[in-house]
């Protein structure tokens, strides 16, 4: 398995639209491979875009909070790696 690094930390899910909000603690941009992991969460997918405020972003910084699309169900504090 790849080296992974903490990046956030899940802190809501918009099942209608199947979006998590991610607070960072490390920076992200568009492109990268992250994989979610919780106690019933666990799976790996690319990030195709990234929204602060319902703007649409490249890249984002620790301390921002940011909502990007996912292909699962999140929960809250499940833990967002960089793969």
């Amino acid at each position: 398995m790849a080296e992974k690094k903490l990046v956030g930390e899940v802190t809501n899910y918009f099942g209608k639209i199947g979006v998590a909000a991610i607070k960072l603690v490390e920076p992200i941009k568009v492109g990268d491979r992250v994989r979610f992991e919780g106690a019933t969460t666990n799976f790996e997918q690319q990030v195709a875009s990234m929204q602060i405020d319902r703007k649409p972003i490249e890249s984002a910084e620790p301390g921002q909070e940011i909502a990007i699309k996912v292909m699962e169900r999140v929960r809250p504090h499940d833990k967002v790696y960089l793969v």
